[in-house]
C-alpha cells in the first residue's frame, strides 16, 4: 500500500474513533451505564460491530479511552481559559464560572455514570480511579492559577480552589435530575463575592 492511500484509511479510522468516543460520552449522559455498551456505541455511531472492536475490543477499553479524552479536552480548554483571563476581581467570576461548567457539562455527566457503575465494581473501579485522580489533580491546579496567578494567597488560594471544586461539583449533581440553573446562578454569584472579599483585601 502506498503512503498516499495509507494517510486517508489513517484519517478514515481517526474519524472514526473520535465519532465513537463523541457518541459514548452522549450515550452515556442520556441513556446510562447499562445501555452504553460497543455494540449500542456501534449502532448510534453508524460503525460495524467490527469497527468499533477493532478500536475498543471491550467496554472497558471504550470507557477508559473516553475519560482520557475528556481529561485533555478539560485542561486543553481550561488552560485556554487562564490565558484570556482579565486581572481584577472579574477574573474570580469566570474562574467559577469554568469550574461550575465542568462539573454541570455533559461530560461529567457521562463520567458520573461510570464513576457510579464503578462504585459496586471493583476492576472498573481500579481502572478509572487513576484517571479520576488525574483530572481531579489538573482541575484543582488550573483553578489555584486562576484564583491566585501571581501565588500571594500561597495555601489559603489552595484550600479555596478546593471548596470551589467541591461546590461545582455538588451544583454539577443537583443538575443531574432537573434543571438547577436559577439556583445555582444565585449560589454562584455568592461565592464569587466571597472569593473576591477574601483574595483582593
Amino acid at each position: 500500500m502506498t503512503v498516499a492511500a495509507r494517510e486517508p484509511q489513517q484519517e478514515r479510522s481517526r474519524q472514526t474513533r473520535e465519532r465513537l468516543l463523541a457518541v459514548t460520552v452522549d450515550m452515556l449522559a442520556h441513556s446510562g451505564w447499562s445501555a452504553t455498551t460497543v455494540t449500542a456505541v456501534a449502532e448510534a455511531a453508524g460503525v460495524s460491530r467490527g469497527a468499533a472492536q477493532h478500536h475498543f475490543p471491550a467496554r472497558e477499553d471504550l470507557i477508559t479511552a473516553v475519560l482520557e479524552e475528556m481529561f485533555t479536552e478539560m485542561t486543553a480548554e481550561a488552560a485556554q481559559t487562564l490565558d484570556n483571563l482579565p486581572d481584577g476581581p472579574e477574573r474570580i467570576d469566570l474562574v467559577v464560572d469554568r469550574a461550575v461548567a465542568i462539573y454541570t457539562g455533559v461530560p461529567f455527566k457521562a463520567a458520573l455514570q461510570v464513576w457510579a457503575a464503578a462504585a459496586s465494581d471493583e476492576a472498573l473501579r481500579e481502572l478509572i480511579l487513576p484517571l479520576e485522580a488525574k483530572l481531579a489533580r489538573a482541575a484543582h491546579k488550573l483553578t489555584v492559577q486562576g484564583l491566585d496567578p501571581d501565588g500571594r494567597h500561597g495555601a489559603q488560594a489552595h484550600r479555596l480552589a478546593q471548596l470551589t471544586l467541591d461546590l461545582a461539583r455538588g451544583l454539577g449533581l443537583a443538575d443531574t435530575l432537573s434543571d438547577d440553573s436559577a439556583r445555582r446562578a444565585q449560589v454562584t454569584a455568592a461565592w464569587v463575592q466571597q472569593l473576591q472579599s477574601t483574595l483582593h483585601t
